[in-house]
C-alpha cells in the first residue's frame, strides 16, 4: 500500500475537505427544474454521496420531488463492468417511464459507464425517436465537479430539448432568461433566486428564471429562444451558456459578476441592465427608489445598534467560498459596512481563464480599498491562510463552511456559513441577496457576533 506523502508544510499528496461535488453532481440541476427527473447510470452508492454531501449536509435543503432518493439509478456491477450496461440502463429507462411522472427526463452518465464506453446517448436516441422528452448528458466524475456538470446538463437540455420542441419565433421584448448560481452547491439558491426574480420583475422584466420555486418548469425552458437576452450573474457560472445561446438564438447576454447584495449593488445592478437593453428606465427608477425607502427605514434603527455596540463588533473578515458569493459578499461588506478585507479564498475550482479577470476585481473592491484574493481547493491550505493572517486587535469573522469552524475557534472569531457545505444551519427559502436578503445578513452576521459563538 503506497505510503501518504508529506511536503516540508505537512501537506498530503491528496485533497482534503473539499468544496464540491463530481459532475454526476449535476443530477440536482435536473431535480432543481420542476417537472424534470434525473436518471443516473452509475455505480451504486454514487447518486446517495452527491445528495448526502450536497444537499443533506448543505443546508438540509431537502430532494423534494425528483431529488433525495427518488432518481432511478442503474446501480452498475461487476458484470456491467465487463459486458456494458447499455442493456441495464434501457431496461432502467423503460421502467422509469411507466412508474414516474415527468415532463423530462435527464439521464446522466457515471464515471463506469464512460469509462467502459457505454453509449447513453445512442441508448436514449431510440426513446428521443418515440417522442419520449428525454435527453442524455455525459458528466463522468473525471470531467470535472458539479459546476462542469451543470455546463454539461444545460447544454444537453438545451441541444436536444429546448432546439427540437420550443417555437422559435421573434422575441419578446422584456424577457429575459438569468443564468446565475448553482443549485444546492449553493447553500442559499432557493432563497436568493427568488429575491433575483423578484427584484427583476419589480424594475419591469419578465423573468425565466429557469431553477426552484419561481420556475415554471419544462415549459419555461421552451420560452428560452423567445427571451431578448440573457443575464448572466456572477463571476463565471452561465457565461458558456449565454455564448452557445448567442451563437444558436442570435441573443445577446449581459453578463454582471457581483450578485448584488444591499441597496447600493442592487440599484447598481438594476440601472446596468436598463442601460443595457435601454428599457425600463423609468420604471427601475421607481422600483429602486421604492426598495431604497424600506430597506434604509431599517437600516436607520440598525445604526443605533452599529454605533453603540461598539466594543465586541468585529473590524477585520475573511471569506472562503465559491466565487459568485466570495465578490458579491466582499463588495457588500467594504461598501456598505466598511468592514476590513484580509486575504479572500475562492474554493470552486474556477477555471483558470477566469481567475485574472476575477482578480481585477478584487483590485477595485472600492475606491481606496482592494484585497488578495486565493484560488484554493484544499482545506489544509485554506485553514493556513487563515491563521496566516493579521486580523488585529479585535476577533474576525470568517464568512466560510462548516470545514473552518475549528480554524475559527483557534482565531478566537466568529464564523457565517455561506458556502457548502453548510452543516450548521437550516435553509428553507432563507436569502442573502438583493434589498431583503441583505437584512437578513446583517442580522446574521451581528447575531453571530453578540452571542460570541465560533
Amino acid at each position: 500500500m503506497p505510503k501518504i506523502k508529506k511536503n516540508e508544510n505537512g501537506q498530503t499528496n491528496s485533497i482534503s475537505q473539499v468544496r464540491y461535488g463530481c459532475a454526476l453532481g449535476a443530477l440536482h440541476s435536473v431535480s432543481a427544474i420542476p417537472g424534470a427527473i434525473p436518471i443516473t447510470h452509475c455505480g451504486p452508492g454514487c447518486v446517495d454521496k452527491q445528495y448526502t454531501s450536497l444537499v443533506f449536509y448543505n443546508g438540509y435543503q431537502g430532494g423534494g420531488y425528483s431529488g433525495g432518493a427518488v432518481p432511478p439509478s442503474s446501480n452498475l456491477q461487476e458484470k456491467d463492468v465487463v459486458f456494458g450496461g447499455a442493456k441495464h440502463l434501457d431496461q432502467l429507462i423503460e421502467a422509469s417511464l411507466k412508474i414516474m411522472d415527468a415532463d423530462l427526463f435527464v439521464v446522466l452518465n457515471g464515471c463506469i459507464p464512460e469509462i467502459v464506453g457505454d453509449d447513453i446517448g445512442a441508448v436514449v436516441a431510440r426513446y428521443q425517436e418515440k417522442g419520449v422528452p428525454i435527453v442524455s448528458a455525459e458528466t463522468g466524475g473525471f470531467k470535472g465537479n458539479n459546476f462542469t456538470g451543470h455546463e454539461i446538463v444545460t447544454e444537453a437540455i438545451i441541444e436536444q430539448y429546448v432546439d427540437k420542441y420550443a417555437r422559435k419565433g421573434e422575441k419578446k421584448k422584456g424577457l429575459i432568461n438569468v443564468w446565475s448560481e448553482l443549485p444546492f452547491q449553493n447553500t442559499f439558491w432557493r432563497g436568493d433566486l427568488t429575491e433575483l426574480k423578484r427584484i427583476l420583475e419589480g424594475a419591469g422584466w419578465q423573468v425565466n428564471i429557469l431553477f426552484g420555486h419561481g420556475c415554471q418548469g419544462v415549459k419555461e425552458w421552451l420560452t428560452i429562444p423567445n427571451a431578448e437576452f440573457n443575464l448572466v450573474v456572477g463571476p463565471w457560472l452561465g457565461l458558456k451558456t449565454a455564448k452557445l445561446l448567442e451563437k444558436k438564438y442570435d441573443q445577446p447576454y449581459l453578463h454582471l459578476p457581483v450578485l448584488p447584495i444591499g441597496a447600493k449593488q442592487a440599484a447598481e445592478f438594476l440601472r446596468a441592465i436598463a442601460a443595457f437593453a435601454k428599457e425600463n428606465e423609468v420604471q427601475t427608477e421607481s422600483f429602486i427608489k421604492q426598495e431604497e425607502k424600506e430597506y434604509y427605514y431599517y437600516l436607520e434603527h440598525f445604526t443605533d445598534f452599529y454605533a453603540e455596540y461598539w466594543w465586541g463588533l468585529p473590524a477585520a473578515y475573511s471569506v472562503v467560498s465559491d466565487a459568485a458569493y466570495n465578490l458579491a459578499l466582499n463588495k457588500f461588506l467594504v461598501n456598505q459596512l466598511g468592514l476590513i478585507p484580509a486575504k479572500q479564498i475562492i474554493t470552486d475550482h474556477t477555471p483558470e481563464k477566469y481567475h485574472e479577470t476575477i482578480r481585477e476585481q478584487y483590485k477595485h473592491l472600492a475606491e481606496d480599498v482592494a484585497a488578495e484574493v486565493e484560488f484554493v481547493e484544499d482545506g489544509y491550505i485554506v485553514g493556513r491562510l487563515l491563521k496566516e493572517q493579521d486580523y488585529g486587535h479585535k476577533p474576525p469573522v470568517i464568512f466560510g463552511t462548516s470545514w473552518e469552524r475549528d480554524i475559527v475557534k483557534e482565531l478566537k472569531g466568529h464564523i457565517v456559513e455561506v458556502s457548502y457545505p453548510v452543516s450548521y444551519d437550516v435553509v428553507l427559502n432563507k436569502t442573502y441577496i438583493g434589498y431583503r436578503g441583505a437584512l437578513t445578513l446583517l442580522e446574521t452576521i451581528f447575531t453571530t457576533a453578540i452571542s460570541k459563538s465560533a
